[in-house]
């Protein structure tokens, strides 16, 4: 499965910020995606299969807890391909940069 595909699941997408900020367990992950989403436990390890299973994250025992962290790897492909259409936003956000600057700079000014 290419990576834009696992992404194109906003379950998916919401489980890899979850990992974004650090490890956590299954649990935590199922409590929190069910209320967001409203569906099942069953559903939310689904997910986490296919997430687990091309590379986005990986599972550790401890214990009776499985502990999910987020790989980056396939994140790269992702930042590789968009890396052909930065230049397309690049040079608006350093525009934005300098305009933001600017009305700093002018707020300073009695």
């Amino acid at each position: 499965m290419h990576a834009f595909e696992v992404l194109g699941d906003p379950v998916r997408r919401r489980i890899v910020e979850l990992l974004a900020d650090g490890e956590r367990s299954s649990g935590d992950i199922t409590t929190t995606v069910r209320e967001e989403f409203g569906i099942s436990q069953p559903a939310v390890s689904q997910h986490l299969r296919v997430l687990r299973d091309n590379g986005f994250a990986f599972v550790r025992p401890e214990g009776a807890r499985r502990l999910y962290a987020l790989d980056a790897g396939p994140l790269a492909e992702i930042d590789q391909w968009l890396g052909r259409y930065r230049r397309f936003w690049a040079q608006r956000l350093d525009a934005l940069d300098t305009e933001v600057r600017r009305g700093r700079r002018d707020r300073r000014t009695p």
